[in-house]
């Protein structure tokens, strides 16, 4: 079973040393192709360093009409003017972050391989629900690693979206669209891309509409 609209979601580096140059590939990765949300994920970064980072790159996404969520920090998120966060199972929780956010916001959560913890998530409240991560990833340490099914299964008996996540690349992207990922949530598959980030977003808009 596969989500008849994947769309992509892209998840910053977690260091970006030069925040000017990387608006300038944002900008150009946008440019290239339909992107639903980036997710601004820097790790280890201090309160002020995140904030640079969202005023510069959210109105790059969100000129263009791209949402723009933060990780883990929804007090960060609500200040900045963000427009939703992603939480992980150690970090604030769906509900805490939907009472900081309020109703309006997108809520995300990290749910690694577990249907419970995503059923949880769907009860508190969530948008998405992340599964992953389904490759190995140079972004992050994952200790889970879930079959592709669990996006099947979720898509025949819950409403709201899943995301998968976890080293996706243009490569191996084809077995989660048709599995029925939502979106498909990647960073490095796009930012460590060899031709670049824009060219990495065509070939993804590429498979998205070959596979639609």
């Amino acid at each position: 079973m596969r989500a008849p609209d994947c769309q992509l979601y892209l998840i910053t580096p977690p260091l970006i040393p030069d925040v000017e140059a990387f608006a300038a590939q944002l900008e150009a990765a946008l440019e290239a192709g339909p992107v639903a949300a980036v997710q601004i994920r820097l790790k280890p970064a201090d309160d002020a360093t995140i904030e640079v980072a969202v005023r510069r790159l959210a109105p790059v996404a969100q000129s263009r009409g791209v949402a723009v969520i933060l990780n883990d920090r929804p007090d960060l998120a609500m200040a900045l003017g963000c427009d939703g966060v992603h939480v992980g199972q150690s970090d604030t929780s769906v509900a805490a972050a939907r009472r900081i956010m309020g109703n309006s916001a997108m809520i995300g959560t990290t749910c690694h391989d577990s249907r419970h913890l995503a059923m949880e998530a769907a009860e508190a409240g969530a948008d998405y629900v992340a599964f992953g991560a389904f490759f190995p990833t140079e972004t992050k340490q994952t200790s889970h690693r879930p079959d592709p099914e669990i996006l099947s299964i979720w898509q025949e008996g819950m409403a709201i979206p899943c995301v998968a996540i976890g080293g996706i690349t243009v490569e191996n992207a084809r077995v989660l669209i048709d599995a029925g990922a939502d979106f498909l949530a990647v960073s490095h598959g796009v930012w460590g891309h060899p031709d670049g980030p824009a060219q990495a977003v065509r070939a993804f808009h590429g498979l998205l509409t070959e596979s639609a």
